[in-house]
């Protein structure tokens, strides 16, 4: 049967893949539930062939991985593939419906990055959310210092600037524990915005 296979539709999930096989002239020849930890255990070794899968995160790494082994991989954007999906949609007809979309023509893919490429998308993910976590910082650190009557300007230049002389002024009217506290928090932020500017 593998033989015969030459475009397999595969839904990508979790823990739990399903397959779905046809051969040259577009008849359904596999249909197969397949664990994750056993995917590339069974694509590995079937005939080349074009496999379609919905663009998605991982597919990135299951295409690099599967174009090793000699096959072509092309991934289609999920709103391309749910024209295709006949209903009562399941996993099982997600996998029919990328193997129909697929061979389309007239159907655009989606390119497959390089390991590099992702590592240079992930960089601004990540930096955005380093400046989330500064702002969260500073916005907790002004709310707690002003209930120790301690009022610092909006804005991040102006609360860096400002912060440390004010604390060195407030010395005396707070607290051994809020001393502590808030010398924690501006070091926090000061780790923060050293990694924020990597």
């Amino acid at each position: 049967m593998a033989q015969t296979i030459s475009v397999l539709g595969i839904d990508i999930a979790k823990l739990v893949f399903h397959v779905v096989g046809r051969d040259e002239t577009g008849h359904v020849v596999l249909r197969k539930r397949v664990a994750r930890s056993e995917l590339l255990r069974f694509i590995a070794p079937l005939p080349p062939a074009l496999i379609g899968m919905e663009a998605c995160g991982s597919a990135h790494d299951w295409a690099r991985c599967f174009r090793e082994h000699g096959h072509q991989v092309k991934r289609i954007a999920p709103q391309f593939v749910k024209a295709s999906v006949k209903s009562p949609k399941n996993d099982a007809r997600d996998a029919e419906a990328i193997c129909d979309a697929v061979t389309r023509p007239t159907m655009r893919f989606v390119p497959i990055k390089q390991l590099g490429q992702q590592d240079l998308q992930a960089l601004p993910r990540v930096r955005a959310r380093l400046i989330n976590a500064r702002t969260a910082l500073v916005n907790e650190s002004r709310g707690l210092l002003s209930e120790s009557g301690i009022v610092l300007p909006q804005g991040m230049p102006k609360f860096r600037m400002s912060v440390v002389r004010q604390l060195e002024a407030e010395r005396a009217t707070l607290t051994p524990l809020s001393a502590e506290l808030f010398r924690r928090l501006y070091d926090e932020l000061l780790a923060l915005e050293q990694r924020v500017t990597y």
